[in-house]
């Protein structure tokens, strides 16, 4: 398979097959994280460079597969527990405040669901490493969504990230991605992501009952939801794992 993994700055025609042509690529419920709207309501206007899809030559016009990064000022030592939400908060401040920036995060590879498992995903983390590289920064990171967590929600993260096989490379398919691509697991990103809505918005993203209190197992989820009826919400807090790519 003969690929063309180009950047958004130099096919701004993508924007538009970028959007529409990955529905359903994610759970429902994952597109109502607040900060979501806050990068990806700006990312093709004001971040093309780091904006990538995947075409084919026969059909130049329709991406197989999207990544999104977004660049940033990081000096602490250590990465932060709030991970995707965290990267785009600290992404946003920083270009309000014109602040210099010295590391890329990734914060989506997403492969349209017809084309998986074909190896994609690799290809679009070694595109990016380069361009990355090619723009100047050294270090990419990552806040990992691990791809076999949601089978396993009750398991915490750190002991889920911890496990490898005995090639002593992860378990999970997309670290093990990674860390072969030359990435180093450094940390569990405990509240990557925080999704909250009233119980209707949960019935409705998810289809289920969410009329009892305690935890409910969302089909792609990474960890259980918390239901709270007595105040009519419900709130998922995703945790992901952080990788450090030395380019």
């Amino acid at each position: 398979m003969t690929l063309d993994i180009v950047s958004l700055a130099d096919r701004p025609d993508l924007a538009g097959p970028l959007d529409k042509d990955f529905d359903g690529a994610w759970p429902p419920f994952m597109l109502w994280d607040p900060m979501g709207a806050v990068y990806y309501g700006v990312a093709h206007d004001l971040y093309p460079e780091f904006v990538f899809a995947a075409v084919d030559p026969a059909d130049p016009g329709c991406p197989v597969a999207r990544a999104y990064a977004v660049p940033l000022r990081w000096t602490e030592d250590e990465l932060p527990d709030g991970g995707w939400d965290r990267v785009i908060q600290r992404a946003t401040i920083n270009r309000l405040t014109g602040t210099a920036t010295n590391i890329v995060s990734a914060l989506e590879i997403c492969v349209r669901p017809d084309r998986r498992g074909t190896g994609l995903s690799a290809l679009m983390l070694a595109a990016m490493r380069e361009a990355v590289a090619r723009l100047g920064y050294d270090t990419l990171v990552a806040p990992v969504r691990p791809s076999g967590k949601h089978a396993r929600p009750e398991l915490p993260m750190t002991q889920y990230a911890a496990q490898v096989r005995e090639d002593g490379l992860p378990v999970d398919p997309w670290l093990r991605v990674h860390v072969r691509a030359g990435g180093h697991i450094e940390r569990v990103a405990a509240r990557s992501m925080t999704i909250t809505g009233t119980l209707a918005d949960w019935r409705r993203w998810t289809g289920l009952p969410f009329d009892t209190t305690g935890p409910v197992h969302v089909p792609g989820a990474l960890v259980p939801v918390h239901c709270d009826v007595a105040h009519d919400h419900a709130v998922y807090v995703e945790p992901n794992v952080w990788v450090r790519h030395r380019l």
